[in-house]
């Protein structure tokens, strides 16, 4: 117990104290430089005392040399007197020198000197500094046992040392036994603890423990509350912030800048931009000068909403009360921008930054070519970099990665090679790391170039490729079916000792189910869940899930569906759309409608292609009602009708004879604007040949002259078609 340590003295309190080896070394070294003459001078205790003093006081303490004359002026039994050891003491407690210091006051106990009271408010100092707080209580004990007072400072820095390493719980027992005792806490102690409570997130105990201080009479400061809204703010609670800041102002704790940029930059970090502005406003008219952090939360929280213009108005404004944006705020309104998709923005602030004579760090570089890489600009990222140099900012690492991942996203693969071979030939002064091959091999397996990825791969250093490079070379080689490749560098991936990840096996379950080899794929996936105790990702079951339905094992299929459940991986719409589609093929419409209401009742909302799906074989299948159904449900809904469903419909209609519901879906088209594939056009000549002796021309609708570029045709050019290959219908067209 704390308690107990308080006022209990450890009579081998002083074996807690030994100076390092390292520190014994160096005071041996110093002694070395010591003149025989100063030895010599020594002759008395009071030159020793003179002499050490005198090193004590010097503008450039030479405290080492002090310890030094010190430690042989008792070798050479001339004991310094009692003052001396507690002024040596002190100084080098003032200079931070704590491994010191403890030797010292360990000679202090060795010849039994009675330490004087600012010797052990000093060694208070030391433990503190040292994180051990624990100590420290215990030199308060002693400090009664010389019978000094103990001071609210000293327990001040205890308190400090407990909340410093993280033992909130045990700065919480020492200020009550300090209550118990008589020792009463002030303002200090009270932030002390509070702040040490905030930063373990315990805000609520913050706010009780400034409830007792009230109850104590002892009024809470703006630090006190600054503290706590700062606590708030970080865990979110940004209603309790703000009430705690009308609060603080009611009774008469007026806030100033740091309280509310404090809440300013809370409601910025969550989002509230219009509140954030309210605070600052409310700020303004309190005449409190809005700092740097104020500023810098808004102008960032403005960028990130694309708000460029009123983030150039609020930095002018900046500047105009005095307050100059340097790099770093700068940098992070540009990164906001890029984040929030708005690159080209950013090139505005970017050049703004230059016209004010702010010079772009590479960090700022860097992240503006990251920003217009993302966002396929990847010609402007090229010229930044260019102003990069010209401004003799040298190009990192990262903005050479930065640069080729952009370019292989980009299609520029060729590109990428030419700045490749810049680094790997060393024209650049900027060796390529593996992220580097990386995105150069995954941009030439995306485009089918498999032998210079090879190549690529093989000027690696076999040290630096990882997983990605082989996901990457397996995944190319199986796009293209060259499966012996793929499983050789799969066989080769293992033998470097590489453990394939989650994404390795969906690379290689994909591969393989695309190349119809479900039932490699199924052992693949099998291993993976069984042995490797790897789970798979939802896109893992799909890829098996859509196979097995491909090839006709409905049975299957459905129980992995069902394992996915059982195995904590949720389906989403893809999965359903899957099993729902092979459900319908396989002309089981009553599971595909109980399907459907198991996949709303998880929350999963029916898209288009379910739709879709449904549509298609019911059509197919003659039952037109229910096509029909589905379709009024998709149109409200909100979905827009494409090609496919248009043509599953109409061919039902066709099927049936339905000439009525088909000159009523081609009006429905024509209304829509709908423009015509060939695969479409051949559907609705097929359809019209078939009920030719059926329908009224005049009943047919007036298409639009819109003029379809490609393959695609208008639905008047279908019927000026229709009409020349049979003119007896006379149809009407514009």
């Amino acid at each position: 117990m704390i308690g107990k340590a308080l006022f209990n003295i450890h009579p081998k309190f002083h074996s807690h104290i030994k100076p390092q080896y390292g520190l014994c070394k160096l005071l041996h070294s110093i002694s070395s430089f010591i003149s025989e003459a100063d030895l010599n001078s020594l002759d008395t205790i009071n030159h020793v005392n003179g002499h050490i003093r005198s090193l004590c006081e010097k503008p450039n303490y030479e405290l080492l040399k002090a310890v030094s004359v010190f430690n042989r002026a008792i070798d050479s039994n001339l004991v310094p007197s009692t003052p001396t050891f507690n002024f040596l003491f002190t100084a080098i407690t003032k200079s931070k020198m704590c491994e010191l210091a403890f030797s010292v006051y360990n000679q202090m106990t060795r010849f039994q000197i009675p330490p004087s009271f600012p010797s052990l408010g000093a060694l208070v100092i030391c433990f503190i500094h040292a994180q051990k707080p624990k100590l420290g209580v215990g030199v308060v004990g002693m400090i009664i046992k010389y019978g000094f007072t103990v001071d609210i400072f000293a327990m001040n820095l205890i308190l400090k040392g407990f909340c410093q390493i993280g033992e909130v719980a045990k700065a919480m027992e020492l200020l009550r036994e300090m209550d118990r005792n008589d020792i009463i806490p002030d303002i200090i102690s009270y932030n002390t603890i509070i702040n040490g409570l905030c930063r373990a997130k315990k805000s609520n105990e913050c706010i009780n423990l400034m409830k007792e201080m009230e109850a104590k009479t002892l009024a809470p400061n703006l630090v006190t509350y600054t503290t706590i809204m700062n606590s708030l703010c970080k865990e979110g609670r940004m209603d309790d912030a703000l009430s705690l800041l009308k609060e603080m102002n009611k009774k008469g704790c007026d806030a100033d800048v740091v309280a509310y940029s404090t809440l300013i930059s809370g409601f910025c970090d969550k989002g509230c931009l219009d509140k954030g502005k309210e605070v600052f406003e409310e700020m303004l008219e309190k005449e409190i000068v809005p700092n740097v952090i104020a500023y810098t939360s808004l102008l960032n929280n403005l960028c990130q909403m694309g708000q460029l213009r009123e983030a150039s108005e609020l930095l002018n404004e900046m500047m105009e009360r005095g307050i100059q944006p340097d790099v770093v705020l700068y940098t992070g309104m540009i990164d906001k921008l890029c984040k929030g998709g708005e690159a080209t923005k950013a090139m505005e602030l970017f050049n703004l930054m230059l016209q004010k004579g702010e010079d772009p760090s590479t960090v700022t570089y860097n992240v503006l070519i990251n920003g217009l890489c993302k966002q396929g600009l990847v010609l402007d990222a090229i010229k930044i970099s260019k102003i990069m140099v010209k401004k003799g900012k040298k190009p990192d690492l990262v903005t050479f990665n930065t640069l080729m991942k952009g370019l292989c996203y980009k299609d520029q693969v060729n590109q990428a090679m030419e700045l490749f071979d810049l680094m790997f030939n060393g024209k650049t002064n900027v060796e390529p790391d593996v992220r580097t091959f990386n995105f150069l091999i995954q941009g030439l397996c995306d485009e089918d170039r498999l032998d210079e990825a090879l190549g690529i791969y093989h000027k690696m250093d076999s040290t630096i490729g990882n997983v990605v490079t082989f996901n990457a070379l397996i995944g190319g080689y199986l796009k293209v079916g060259n499966i012996q490749k793929g499983m050789e560098l799969w066989k080769r991936m293992l033998n470097l000792g590489l453990n394939p990840t989650s994404f390795t096996y969906s690379i290689l379950i994909n591969g393989l189910c695309k190349l119809q080899m479900v039932r490699i794929a199924k052992g693949v996936f099998s291993k993976m869940t069984a042995l490797l105790r790897v789970s798979p990702s939802l896109f893992d079951y799909n890829a098996l899930l859509a196979s097995l339905c491909k090839e006709g094992s409905i049975e299957q299929a459905r129980k992995l569906f069902e394992g996915m459940k059982d195995l904590n991986c949720e389906p989403d719409a893809v999965s359903y759309n899957i099993i729902i589609n092979a459900t319908l093929r396989a002309g089981d419409f009553k599971s595909a409608r109980e399907l459907l209401i198991e996949m709303i009742q998880r929350g999963l909302s029916p898209n288009s292609h379910t739709y879709s799906t449904f549509i298609y074989w019911f059509s197919k299948l003659g039952d037109l009602d229910e096509a029909k159904r589905f379709f009024e449900k998709m149109v409200s809904c909100g979905f827009k009708p494409n090609r496919f469903i248009y043509s599953s419909l109409l061919k039902g209609f066709c099927s049936n004879g339905e000439t009525e519901e088909i000159i009523n879906l081609l009006h429905q088209m024509a209304e829509e604007g709908v423009v015509l594939d060939l695969e479409l056009k051949a559907t609705i000549l097929l359809c019209l040949c078939h009920s030719v002796e059926d329908f009224d021309v005049k009943a047919l609708p007036i298409f639009s002259k819109e003029v379809s570029k490609r393959k695609e045709i208008s639905c008047s050019e279908l019927l000026a078609e229709l009409f020349k290959s049979y003119p007896e219908l006379k149809l009407q067209a514009i």
